[in-house]
């Protein structure tokens, strides 16, 4: 599509009329799998497009007949929260031979299907590649077979592909992650806090065993996400002797007081020679030499089921290679950065130097917890604690914030002491609102008293505000002239110089999994629309991701302005809703977007325009979703952002120590590390001043708002939006069904 002048693509110019797009799911099922066939559907209809289903995955294209069949916008309604695949998937040796590919090409030209959008793992992907290489030589033999005319060479000549990877391993090159991992990661590690708390009742060690025959992502990031004591992955197989090691390091926490081990192995874990090492081999050698109570757990396709979460690489052959080769640091380097990143990370968290081998810095660094609590707050304490403690710091725990640190509540805080904290909701540390410029005398006093060289803040909104007043009052203390880090943890997901905080994920789920049961609860009623309001303050990154995780038709936020107007357009569409065999609604509201489109309001205007139509119900999640343990992309999250922000620290501390005392007074000595386009940076917080709107504590621009004309497309609205080279997205969107068809289905 030719763009000479604004190099943008415009959707709703884009037109699919006379095409037809055929979507498959392929190989081992994955959750997310069902949320990715809805969109395809929907946006291909949205353009105009014919849309089949392809049941049964290449077994039902070679096949053909009923498993061809053509997908309406309703028929993918109520799928976003099963997991599996609701079209199937089969393994097909026939699709691997040439008379099967002939016969699948011969069912998608009789179609008109040229488009094939593939959801799978490396060989469904692979298979598609040669299917599309050798498409124009299948129809050359199905003319000279007399199976298609022979203007159908022409009319059908190209076979456009788009593979989207649905694999729980996460073993594909070309993406960070793929559909069906985090799912899985939730699915183990509900299984491994569910262990923890019986094998403490019992002091016992569990062994516990994970898919990834050739990739160790699952074993290695639930091991992170855990606190796991060892973990053994294929592509890092451990030193000879490991055997030794693995078993002084159990006896080693056990004799500290410890009553819980964990041990997580992949599928394919093997040795430095290649032999495997099955989970039976560890629990054999556990009980042989320590005599612990030792059980096993093998996960197995369990790690495959379940409701796909919210945020849902081909095992390369130069891995494989490099595996086999027994060139390990080459394999951990070709799996990518954020591998590699993890494994480092575990070995820095889980494996304890000795007292003789630390180093000495004989610098006291404090950390403490800043505003309302997030999950995944004390994985980034923990982290930030033993990464402190191996770099020879001492380290200071401050209870209850700012506040807390005003009186004096701050101790020292040892390895030990975090031990089992990755898993813990809340904030264990204690944490209040209060910001330090209303005790900031007593907390110079404080950081004099305890000799504190370096601070690292864990928190939200106020921990951005609590740097800038201390930065501030640098001019009157010396005792702020040190580096100070801040690390964003808020569920509302509104500090500035951070794509992502940490909690919101957990936040997230509790949306998402809530609006599911919520829909559900109405499976026997019809006619009904749901009113949900969320946290977030004025921020409205809950309600529109929570919003598009859960199919809502509607997501009401304050930095998209709305009128009696837009309420009223949404009332009709939902009206026209209901006359379709989809009668339910779901309509997300962000606690702050209007004061005074109220909540209460907006289900009292459903329920009076909708009267004789359908009934509303409304829930105010209030702090649930704050609460519960934290997901495991949170608890990674913190810990890798938190270790980071630590190395930093030390860095800082080095570089500012001058004549016996550590002096730090430059704007780069106070920063906020944040995730920004994938990548952890470190801002001077002083530098994000310009990119906060402090009046509604949130950043100027947010990323997320790009995704809400996809919520709005997938509901059926007619909607406009454009993508930019740069990759940022303006749209408009017009709060209009479609007047040719307005019902919509979740």
């Amino acid at each position: 599509m030719a763009q000479p002048d604004s190099k943008k693509i415009f959707f709703e110019n884009l037109s699919g009329a006379g095409k037809a797009i055929a979507v498959l799911t392929s190989g081992g099922d994955a959750q997310g799998m069902n949320a990715a066939v809805r969109a395809v559907v929907r946006m291909g209809l949205y353009v105009g497009a014919k849309v089949y289903f392809i049941h049964e995955g290449y077994q039902g294209m070679v096949d053909g007949g009923e498993n061809i069949e053509e997908a309406t916008w309703e028929s993918v309604s109520s799928m976003l929260q099963v997991g599996g695949t609701v079209i199937g998937s089969a393994r097909c040796k026939e699709f691997r031979t040439h008379e099967g590919r002939l016969k699948a090409a011969h069912n998608l030209v009789q179609h008109g299907i040229t488009n094939l959008c593939v959801i799978g793992g490396d060989g469904s992907l692979t298979g598609a590649n040669l299917f599309r290489e050798e498409w124009s030589g299948l129809l050359g033999e199905l003319v000279d077979q007399g199976l298609i005319k022979a203007d159908a060479v022409q009319k059908y000549s190209a076979l456009h592909i788009v593979g989207m990877v649905g694999s729980i391993d996460n073993d594909f090159c070309g993406t960070d992650m793929t559909i069906g991992t985090d799912s899985a990661l939730h699915r183990i590690i509900e299984v491994v806090d569910a262990i923890m708390t019986t094998a403490q009742s019992h002091q016992r060690t569990f062994v516990l065993e994970v898919m990834g025959r050739h990739c160790g992502y699952l074993a290695l990031v639930s091991a992170l996400a855990c606190g796991a004591d060892w973990v053994l992955i294929p592509e890092m197989p451990p030193e000879d002797g490991w055997e030794d090691k693995m078993c002084q390091k159990l006896s080693a926490t056990r004799s500290r007081g410890t009553r819980l081990n964990i041990i997580i192995v992949a599928e394919g874990a093997i040795d430095r020679h290649g032999k495997p090492i099955t989970s039976s081999i560890v629990k054999d050698l556990v009980v042989k030499c320590l005599g612990f109570d030792t059980r096993v757990t093998i996960l197995g396709h369990v790690q495959r089921g379940g409701t796909p979460s919210a945020f849902d690489r081909i095992l390369t052959q130069e891995v494989q290679k490099a595996m086999d080769e027994k060139r390990f640091e080459d394999a951990v380097k070709l799996r990518g950065r954020s591998f590699e990143n993890n494994l480092k990370t575990y070995k820095l968290l889980a494996h304890r130097k000795p007292e003789s081998d630390l180093p000495t810095s004989n610098f006291n660094v404090a950390v403490l917890n800043v505003g309302a609590p997030a999950a995944g707050m004390n994985a980034a304490v923990r982290s930030a604690v033993r990464v402190g403690i191996s770099e020879g710091h001492k380290m200071f725990a401050v209870s209850d914030g700012f506040e807390g640190f005003s009186k004096g509540q701050i101790k020292e805080i040892k390895w030990a002491d975090v031990g089992g904290w990755t898993g813990q909701g809340g904030s264990l540390l204690g944490t209040k609102r209060t910001l330090p410029a209303k005790h900031v005398d007593k907390i110079a006093e404080q950081m004099r008293k305890q000799n504190i060289n370096a601070l690292l803040v864990v928190g939200g909104f106020e921990a951005f505000l609590s740097l800038l007043e201390l930065l501030t009052a640098r001019g009157k203390y010396d005792e702020f002239c040190v580096p100070m880090v801040m690390v964003p943890a808020t569920v509302s997901n509104n500090v500035p110089g951070s794509d992502l905080s940490i909690g919101a994920d957990t936040a997230l789920n509790a949306i998402t999994t809530t609006c599911d049961r919520i829909k559900q609860s109405a499976s026997g009623t019809k006619r009904r629309v749901f009113i949900i309001e969320t946290m977030g303050g004025y921020c409205g990154y809950l309600a529109s991701v929570g919003g598009l995780a859960a199919g809502a038709d509607a997501a009401y936020i304050y930095e998209e302005p709305f009128d009696i107007r837009d309420l009223q357009a949404n009332v009709e569409h939902l009206t026209e809703k209901m006359k379709t065999s989809i009668q339910r609604g779901l309509v997300l509201r962000n606690e702050n977007c209007n004061e005074n489109y109220t909540t209460d309001f907006i289900y009292q205007l459903y329920s009076e325009e909708g009267r004789g139509v359908f009934d509303s119900r409304k829930n105010v999640l209030g702090h649930m979703q704050q609460g519960g343990a934290p997901s495991p992309f949170d608890r990674n999250f913190g810990t890798k952002i938190s270790a980071k922000a630590m190395q930093w620290v030390t860095k800082k501390l080095v570089e500012t120590f001058r004549q016996g005392r550590v002096f730090a007074n430059t704007e780069d000595s106070c920063c906020l590390l944040g995730m920004r386009r994938r990548a952890l940076v470190f801002q001077p917080v002083v530098q994000l001043k310009e990119e906060t709107d402090f009046v509604h504590r949130i950043p100027k621009e947010q990323w997320w708002l790009k995704l809400r004309p996809l919520m709005k497309i997938l509901a059926k609205y007619k909607t406009s939006y454009d993508v930019s080279d740069s990759g940022q997205l303006e749209h408009v969107v017009r709060n209009r069904p479609k007047e040719s068809d307005a019902s919509v289905a979740m």
